[in-house]
């Protein structure tokens, strides 16, 4: 019998977000047992749903969403886009530039694809949303990954990126507001990263899919509007900022200095026509959205998110060995554990036996390609109940846990 092997591309390719930890929770659930998904901002399944008004946009748009659009997107709904980055104050966006997608991952992976050869290098958040550096690994590429400092919320290590520049380097990732560390970047950082991109010739590739969801007052800068020299990507979407994660809404938009990049744009509309297009129905719903103004309550004080994000922190700072950075945005939150009191050598051990023993999952830090066994992912959108209960089962079972 001819043995059918995986293609060798994904020798090196993971996503433990769904991985592992996961296919060992869906056996205690096939065995009758309930898990708590702590791992993956699944708004859904915690109670939070897409407004009642874009699921009856979406509805009343099905009778005309039968056939493709315009592989890049519908117009209305690129040019509701571009008004969006104008808003944002990325300059010179035009419905053109714009590419719509299933989410914002089908665009990670059209962006990578569309600019890698083999051997080419990406630099890459430590940690990071793993499917950057597996879209980088799949095509072609090396993700070479900089550090982001703890001790300094979590911010870019702007000299580990110039440290790690070479002449194969193409770009720089960042994402902004971070997963999954939830920090969010202030403008002095982001103008070093423009900076640093310029002065290398390099693109900037910006993951922005929570700007919408920051709290404590403070304000999403996109890093696209701080210069107008430098080539950018801009990505983001309604997955997370209007609960709409099902319905697979994404964008990216082109901005800055075109001009060395009219060979890459054109990869890009090849692989665009190459898929045909996104979620037409899906699509519908973008002009509603960016259109509206209305502050979202669940960030706010006395919101769930907020209320939400303000007890995981104190609690888990809380648990003797626990350390934990408050994040500015997003609903996800990266401990840190002290290794040497729990002799932790294995991060993915750790989540295993903490699941198995309280049937409750979460991410190991290596899932986020962390280079150390010392953190791991908490989100913090179950209610808090669930979390205060999540909370007191990991300071009981760390109460007593060494690894062998």
């Amino acid at each position: 019998m001819r043995i059918i092997n995986k293609s060798a591309k994904l020798e090196h390719v993971c996503y433990d977000v769904r991985g592992p930890v996961l296919d060992e929770a869906n056996l205690m659930r096939a065995q009758g047992i309930q898990v708590m998904p702590l791992n993956i901002g699944n708004p859904a399944v915690f109670g939070f749903h897409a407004p009642d008004s874009l699921q009856k946009t979406m509805s009343d748009a099905l009778a005309r969403s039968d056939g493709y659009s315009d592989s890049k997107g519908l117009p209305q709904a690129r040019e509701a886009i571009a008004g969006y980055c104008a808003k944002k104050g990325i300059r010179g966006v035009q419905p053109d530039d714009v590419y719509t997608g299933n989410g914002v991952s089908d665009l990670i992976m059209m962006s990578m694809q569309g600019l890698l050869d083999n051997g080419d290098e990406m630099l890459v958040p430590m940690p990071d949303y793993p499917l950057w550096t597996g879209a980088v690994t799949l095509a072609g590429g090396r993700a070479v990954h900089y550090r982001c400092d703890e001790q300094s919320g979590w911010y870019p290590d702007l000299a580990d990126i110039e440290r790690k520049i070479t002449d194969r380097t193409k770009g720089i990732i960042i994402i902004n507001p971070n997963n999954p560390t939830g920090a969010l970047y202030p403008v002095e950082i982001l103008e070093k990263i423009v900076d640093i991109a310029r002065r290398h010739d390099l693109i900037i590739f910006s993951d922005e899919i929570y700007d919408r969801l920051v709290m404590d007052g403070l304000q999403h800068t996109s890093i696209a509007s701080l210069a107008d020299d430098v080539f950018m990507v801009t990505l983001n979407g309604l997955s997370k900022s209007h609960r709409a994660a099902g319905y697979r809404v994404g964008w990216m938009a082109l901005s800055g200095d075109k001009r060395g990049a009219q060979d890459y744009i054109a990869g890009l509309n090849l692989l665009s026509n190459m898929r045909l297009c996104s979620n037409v129905p899906a699509q519908s719903i973008i002009p509603e959205a960016l259109n509206d103004s209305a502050p979202d309550l669940d960030i706010l004080p006395g919101g769930r998110i907020y209320e939400q994000r303000e007890l995981i922190t104190n609690a888990l700072n809380d648990i003797p060995g626990l350390s934990a950075v408050k994040p500015s945005a997003a609903f996800y939150i990266f401990p840190k554990l002290d290794i040497k009191r729990f002799n932790i050598t294995d991060d993915e051990q750790f989540v295993l036996d903490f699941l198995r023993a309280h049937h409750i999952m979460l991410v190991h830090g290596k899932g986020f390609n962390w280079d150390q066994p010392d953190h791991f992912r908490i989100v913090y959108l179950p209610c808090a109940e669930d979390l205060s209960m999540a909370a007191d089962k990991l300071r009981g079972f760390l109460s007593g846990y060494r690894q062998a």
